[in-house]
Parts: structure tokens; C-alpha cells; sequence
């Protein structure tokens, strides 16, 4: 009766001790994934501190070379943080332009554009100041169009320009005008440009966005 009861007591003992041990294991992997939750949050934060965007080469206006860009584009997308700024790009069915250097310091853009069955031609002279990285739109000295090489669209040949207008009142923080216009040397559709400028402009809070479908033939 005795040994059977310091069997017993034995296996309590065993028992408890294995609950324990149980128990001491779950909070310990409890308390490490708690620990890494933190320290990958942790690292998010850093990552954005220190490496917030992908910013690529800003082409600029008053030294780079102005021969290599020259020549016909293709229009591949519109995006921005707001739909307003590209609202008007919602009807075009296709575009393209040439851009020419009639003088030193001045670039003459060239578009034809497709808006349902009818063809539109438009042209826009851009003035290069010697003090500025951007070119100047003339009649629109409030606007500022920077131009970024294609490497927010994984496209070593195209070229973004960013347009850029101050915010209409001392109050707004926001400019009044900012959209991306994406452009290419081929005409084809490719819908991964448009992709990889949307996730490489994500951390600009850019997410709207507007492509051509090209669903008729290009004006001339």
C-alpha cells in the first residue's frame, strides 16, 4: 500500500512538473514573438527613415543632353495622388509627340492626340533657363515640369515628366497640381510599366492613374 502511494505522489509530481514546463515554453515563444512583432515594426520605421523611396536620376534641364531625348514619344500613362489632376487623359484613346530643339534653350513638344474618332494636334514650347533644373512652359510660369528618367517604370527608355503647380491659397499645403506622365519610344501596350511606376511612386501616396487603351489607329 505504501509503494503504492509513493507511486502515485511519483506521478503527480511527473505531472506537475511537465505542465510546468509546458507552460514556461509557452510564454517563452509567447514573449519571442512579441519581441520579433516589435523588432521587425521597428525595422519598418528605419527602413522608411532612411531609405523612404525610390528616387530616380532628375534629368536636369539646364545640363543634360538634350539630343538623346529628342525625336517621338509615346504617351503610356498619367498618374498622381488624385484623380482630378488626371482627369483629362480619361478620353484619350492614344497620343504621341515628337520633341524638337528649333533653338538653344528651347523645346518644342509636338502631340497628336486621338480622342474618340477625332485627331487633335497641340504643341507646347518649353524655355531652359540656365538657373533652373526644370523647364518652363510657356504661358504657365507658375508650372513646374521636372523630367525623371524611366527608372520609376523600370523602363530605360522612357522619360517622366512631372508637372508641378503651387497651391492656389497661402493656406493649402497641398499643390494644386501634381501628376506624373509617363512616355516611351515603343508604341505597344505594356500594362507592367504602368505597374512598376505605381508601386515605385506608392510611398508618394500616388495611386491614381490613367492609361490609354490604344484601341485605334494613331493620328498623324
Amino acid at each position: 500500500m505504501l509503494e503504492q502511494t509513493n507511486s502515485c505522489t511519483q506521478d503527480q509530481q511527473t505531472f506537475s512538473s511537465g505542465s510546468l514546463y509546458s507552460s514556461v515554453c509557452s510564454e517563452v515563444s509567447v514573449m519571442l514573438d512579441k519581441a520579433l512583432s516589435y523588432f521587425l515594426y521597428l525595422y519598418g520605421l528605419l527602413y522608411q527613415v532612411f531609405a523612404p523611396c525610390l528616387v530616380p536620376a532628375l534629368l536636369s534641364a539646364n545640363t543634360v543632353d538634350h539630343q538623346q531625348y529628342l525625336g517621338k514619344w509615346y504617351f503610356k500613362a498619367a498618374v498622381s495622388r488624385r484623380e482630378a489632376d488626371i482627369q483629362k487623359f480619361k478620353g484619350l484613346d492614344n497620343m504621341w509627340f515628337t520633341i524638337e530643339e528649333p533653338v538653344n534653350d528651347t523645346l518644342l513638344l509636338t502631340g497628336h492626340m486621338r480622342i474618340g474618332d477625332s485627331c487633335m494636334k497641340q504643341t507646347w514650347t518649353y524655355n531652359i533657363r540656365p538657373e533652373r533644373d526644370d523647364v518652363e512652359l510657356e504661358g504657365r510660369p507658375e508650372r513646374r515640369t521636372l523630367l525623371w528618367s524611366g527608372k520609376w517604370a523600370n523602363c530605360p527608355e522612357c522619360i517622366i515628366f512631372q508637372e508641378v503647380e503651387p497651391p492656389l491659397n497661402e493656406t493649402d499645403s497641398e499643390d494644386s497640381l501634381s501628376r506624373y506622365l509617363l512616355y516611351g519610344r515603343q508604341s505597344d501596350v505594356d500594362s507592367e510599366l504602368v505597374k512598376a511606376l505605381l508601386k515605385n511612386l506608392a510611398c508618394h501616396r500616388v495611386s491614381a492613374s490613367v492609361r490609354p487603351p490604344q484601341e485605334k489607329e494613331f493620328c498623324t
